[in-house]
């Protein structure tokens, strides 16, 4: 299982993370909200441990930007030291999968994100847009039953796609999904979509990724035009 960490005190995350790699997990480490909303949408990870109270941006800002404008499902366990049903509700609200008070038990921690990945499993998330299959799951990507060899950002810019298959989506709508407020100065979106192109279409007679010129890019079968 690979996590990331999103939690301004360092010690406590360094108890997490610490104790998952010693349980055989992968952890990763952002210590504010925009780092952390940048590795969640860029990074291949399997579930999400994010902290209510973020300097940047907060937990219910990340979560509301990464469900709603990144379209990730990842599974994310929220964290803070508010109990009141009204925090909870507000965390579910924004797209959180479940809750854990401060001061917890990192045993507890993990059973917690197991259980989410089982459940993500159990409902076996995949997206599909004519013959190319991604699993949020595995992060794997096929078409034509081949599996195709794609990098985390490429991942991320195909299920943004694959979510809004219907519809056109704007190149500074993706850029804020990928990077946030500080997208990088090159036109490192066009060099994704360039690297995708080589691996998604090139090697089909049917291409499927679409520019929209003056607009954005669209994922789509030709009849979907």
């Amino acid at each position: 299982m690979r996590v990331l960490v999103i939690e301004d005190e360092a010690d406590v995350a360094a108890t997490v993370c610490d104790f998952l790699e010693a349980r055989g997990h992968a952890a990763d480490w952002a210590g504010d909200g925009l780092t952390g909303l940048h590795r969640a949408v860029t990074g291949a990870y399997d579930a999400i441990v994010l902290d209510l109270m973020l300097p940047g941006i907060d937990g219910l800002e990340l979560c509301r930007r990464l469900r709603a404008e990144a379209r990730r499902a990842t599974p994310l366990l929220m964290l803070t030291a508010r109990d009141t049903l009204a925090d909870k509700l507000a965390g579910f609200e924004a797209g959180a999968d479940d809750y854990l008070v401060k001061p917890f038990e990192p045993e507890e921690l993990e059973a917690r994100l197991q259980a989410l990945l089982r459940r993500g499993r159990h409902g076996g998330r995949r997206l599909a847009v004519a013959d190319l299959e991604l699993d949020l799951d595995t992060r794997e990507v096929r078409r034509g039953g081949r599996v195709l060899r794609v990098t985390p950002t490429g991942f991320a810019i195909l299920e943004i796609l694959a979510r809004n298959s219907h519809r056109v989506v704007g190149r500074e709508e993706l850029e804020h999904a990928l990077w946030g407020e500080e997208p990088p100065e090159s036109d490192a979106l066009r060099s994704h979509i360039h690297q995708l192109r080589a691996v998604v279409d090139r090697p089909f007679a049917v291409p499927l990724i679409r520019t929209v010129h003056g607009v954005g890019y669209r994922l789509s079968a030709p009849d979907a035009l």
